[in-house]
């Protein structure tokens, strides 16, 4: 019973498919990344709805200027803390194309609820002309993009050095990043602590904003991440005690096919001969 119940705990951890807290490892660049303690990591982690509305705001007022994150509605702000209005209202300032018109014509007009975040270029072409060549990536998914990509996000916000090591000959436009493989970048520093004040007043340095942002590109990256967990703990749960049941069951069967066979088989006359042993005497 003991080993089943080791199997079912190791089949809980492993079937959910969630991984454990990040370790340590190294970039592409060779540095070991900077780590931080997640909620969301773990078998029983669920976001932060503070920080990732926080890390939201960061994104709208200073991310969202040269990256898009085209999987991501307006609406689903609203599951994270905005209030419907606020979302109706931030996605007012923002225009989509729409049409055709009773004339045939297309027009544009404020984003709403059920539109997808509005990319800041009309087209790739466009964004690597404002951008030196390089095409900023979307952002919606960029935390699965690559292992341990939270860390990975959180280090490279944070690994921008204005001294250049001597070894190292900058193309032109890169910037020096210790996280970045290369350690050459186009992005500029885009973060550099108290670049947004949040609704209570307050600004933070610049590793709290770097874990803002993730917390916020972790949640669109997996919005479901906390459903999924609960069902999947659910079912394991219900797996060990079916596992349990069974076992018992079969404990329960194959004792009366013992007994049968030891009573009614080829050891009957054994058993005759061990109740005449062990008769009470009269």
């Amino acid at each position: 019973m003991r080993k089943i119940l080791i199997t079912a705990a190791m089949g809980l951890s492993l079937g959910l498919g969630m991984s454990l807290p990040s370790s340590a490892i190294a970039s592409e660049g060779g540095v070991a990344l900077k780590t931080a303690k997640w909620s969301f990591d773990g078998i029983f982690g669920t976001f932060d709805r503070t920080a990732i509305k926080r890390g939201g705001q960061i994104f709208f007022q200073v991310c969202g200027g040269c990256h898009s994150m085209e999987l991501m509605s307006y609406r689903n702000l609203v599951d994270i803390g905005w209030t419907e209005d606020e979302a109706k209202e931030l996605a007012a300032g923002y225009e989509v194309q729409d049409g055709p018109n009773e004339e045939g014509e297309m027009f544009m007009r404020p984003a709403r609820l059920s539109d997808r975040f509005v990319p800041p270029f009309p087209n790739e072409k466009a964004a690597r002309y404002s951008n030196g060549g390089a095409y900023p990536p979307d952002l919606s998914v960029i935390t699965k993009a690559r292992a341990n990509g939270t860390n990975y996000v959180y280090s490279l916000l944070q690994g921008y050095k204005e001294e250049v090591p001597e070894h190292v000959e900058l193309a032109e436009g890169t910037n020096y990043n210790e996280f970045f493989p290369g350690n050459q970048i186009f992005m500029a520093q885009p973060l550099y602590g108290e670049d947004v004040e949040f609704a209570d007043g307050t600004t933070v340095d610049l590793e709290q904003e770097a874990k803002y942002i993730v917390n916020f590109l972790a949640w669109a990256a997996e919005p479901e991440l906390e459903a999924r967990k609960s069902l999947g703990i659910k079912v394991m749960l219900y797996l060990i005690l079916l596992t349990g049941m069974f076992y018992a069951l079969k404990r329960r069967i194959w004792s009366r096919l013992c007994l049968d066979e030891y009573t009614h088989g080829p050891y009957e006359e054994q058993y005759q001969k061990d109740l005449d042993d062990h008769k009470m005497p009269s």
